[in-house]
């Protein structure tokens, strides 16, 4: 009982407190309430878009576990080249990006399977 309950609601408390501490959903400093709620859903997409992101890195990788502000300087805060066509968006590194590897296999793994 202890693992299955007491542990989960644990993890969720984790969770919820990277929400706020680090993705600064706390801060609805807008005058208008319509603005704060918009604010919140952004943060919340947000929220959902990193946890993705970070249940699609490889296994060994240590970002497979790494908290949200981690994951967001090392996917959301870099430089590259973007090229996008009809069919696709392609992203160019630079040629001493440690992390291309990674950023190609996240990519792939979310990419939405045909069934």
């Amino acid at each position: 009982m202890y693992d299955r309950l007491y542990r989960a609601r644990g993890q969720a408390e984790n969770l919820t407190k990277l929400h706020k501490t680090q993705l600064a959903s706390d801060r609805t400093s807008c005058r208008s309430a319509i603005a704060n709620q918009v604010r919140l859903v952004f943060h919340a997409a947000v929220y959902w878009l990193i946890l993705a992101m970070r249940d699609a890195i490889p296994k060994p990788r240590d970002l497979a576990t790494a908290e949200f502000n981690t994951i967001r300087l090392t996917f959301l805060k870099i430089a590259a080249r973007v090229i996008e066509t009809a069919t696709r968006v392609r992203l160019a590194f630079a040629a001493a990006c440690a992390d291309a590897n990674l950023f190609r296999s996240a990519a792939n793994a979310l990419v939405p399977q045909a069934s």
